[in-house]
């Protein structure tokens, strides 16, 4: 999106501002006003039409050039990919859900996890739901009411069994490849879902195994209550399993959504779960619920290009180039501008997308590798919305304590959000997460992987 022969202009980045502020200030005023979800009553698509409004009246050029650059923006490659990802997704995730994934994956895990690791084993088994379903406030509504239970039951801190709910949500989310999250990040910077997992994982899993020592010392129950065993189907969870393994080993996410849609609705038809016709409906369902994102997706990459013709992300870039002095300052410089955004719009993917082309043209001017880009767009998003006390996530779950706890005793114990800033952090001047990106470099003149010559294919 970026034209270098565009006359840098700091007008043309009042409309992405009048979004933020917008949207920001509605949610604000609804909080105060009494509503414990004001930030998700007012529509993240509505803001952004009044920043496009804007965009229309302040930036420069004929109506009928504007409205071309900006109907480009809507249909840019990388835009409409992500958005058919959305709806795939959301499709595969309600189907599942349907037939009893969500369930079968719970029970499961509650069954063969001892009763002395239960703190543990929550984290777990959201971890789990969360990496295969793709959403943290699923994950959070699914678990919550049974890890609230427990800790009833067992003596545990309630702040810390949320805290280790929303951690492991927060994992999960974050990995996952069916993620909007992940979607929003690896679309925007022009790579593949399993590239951006292989080199994200090596940030979360350090953090992810430094949460469980912390659980296993401080997390052990006052009362250790008598093991029980739950119903689940196994079968039930292959759909979950398949996505994951086949999007890891490099299949098209495109494929593998759609043939894992359709695993679980056969699974689902045979278990009696729903006849043909429902599952026909399930899946239009799915579509649905992925209206909102998909229609902001669209609006914020025609605002994007709005903002770019006009001059605004030359300006910008003109700026950072003050303070960002090579590769590692510019990924510092992303990490902060992805934190701030999730902090001011309280939704993680809404961060990425309005960050995401600014960290694609920092990324290509410093040459950072965008498999890295993609991760710390979204491990960042993560860190923000999983613990800022305003969060749906963090809302939603203290809310099964019945008001026992609020979101700032939680806040101080929500030691996986920490230990993956601490981590993503490190590997910026420590690069021991970077073996996949080093094995597969990146050609920065054709925005690709570098593809291998012969000689070193033979050899």
């Amino acid at each position: 999106m970026n034209d270098n022969n565009t006359k840098s202009n700091g007008i043309a980045l009042i409309p992405f501002l009048i979004f933020i502020v917008v949207y920001l200030g509605v949610g604000l005023s609804l909080v105060l006003g009494g509503e414990e979800m004001g930030f998700y009553q007012f529509k993240a698509p509505i803001a952004v039409i009044i920043g496009i409004i804007f965009a229309f009246i302040l930036i420069k050029g004929e109506m009928n050039k504007k409205f071309d650059v900006f109907v480009r923006g809507c249909g840019e490659e990388n835009i409409i990919i992500m958005c058919i990802i959305y709806i795939l997704a959301g499709a595969f995730s309600t189907v599942s859900e349907s037939m009893g994934g969500v369930e079968a994956t719970v029970n499961l895990g509650l069954s063969i996890i001892p009763p002395q690791y239960i703190t543990v084993g929550i984290f777990i088994i959201a971890a789990f739901l969360a990496l295969a379903t793709g959403t943290s406030v699923g994950t959070v509504v699914a678990l919550g009411p049974i890890a609230i239970g427990f800790a009833e039951k067992a003596g545990l801190s309630m702040p810390l069994i949320v805290a280790t709910l929303i951690g492991g949500s927060m994992f999960g989310d974050n990995l996952s490849i069916i993620s909007d999250t992940t979607i929003a990040a690896t679309r925007t910077q022009g790579v593949e879902q399993s590239e951006k997992f292989k080199t994200n994982i090596m940030i979360a899993i350090p953090a992810f195994a430094l949460t469980i020592i912390l659980l296993i010392i401080f997390g052990r129950p006052e009362v250790v209550t008598e093991a029980q065993v739950y119903e689940y189907n196994l079968i039930k969870i292959i759909p979950y399993l398949f996505v994951l393994i086949a999007a890891v080993a490099g299949v098209n996410v495109f494929v593998v959504l759609t043939l894992g849609t359709i695993l679980a609705g056969i699974i689902g038809i045979v278990g009696g779960s729903f006849n043909a016709m429902a599952f026909s409906n399930l899946v239009f369902d799915g579509f649905n619920g992925m209206f909102e994102i998909f229609l902001l997706s669209l609006l914020t990459g025609g605002l994007a290009a709005l903002v770019t013709y006009g001059g605004g992300i030359n300006w910008l870039m003109e700026k950072v180039r003050g303070f960002i002095k090579g590769p590692k300052s510019a990924q510092v410089g992303i990490a902060s501008m992805t934190l701030l955004t999730d902090f001011a719009t309280a939704n993680n993917t809404v961060a990425i997308i309005i960050a995401g082309p600014i960290a694609k043209n920092i990324a290509m001017e410093y040459k950072v590798d965008p498999r890295r880009t993609a991760s710390i767009l979204d491990a960042f998003g993560s860190v923000g919305q999983g613990f800022i006390p305003y969060g749906v996530q963090l809302l939603m779950a203290v809310q099964f304590t019945n008001g026992a706890v609020t979101p700032f005793q939680v806040m101080p114990l929500l030691w996986y959000q920490f230990a993956l800033a601490f981590f993503a952090i490190l590997s910026i001047y420590v690069p021991f997460a970077n073996g996949y990106i080093n094995k597969h470099p990146w050609d920065f003149n054709k925005w690709q992987p570098l593809k291998k010559s012969k000689e070193e294919v033979v050899s």
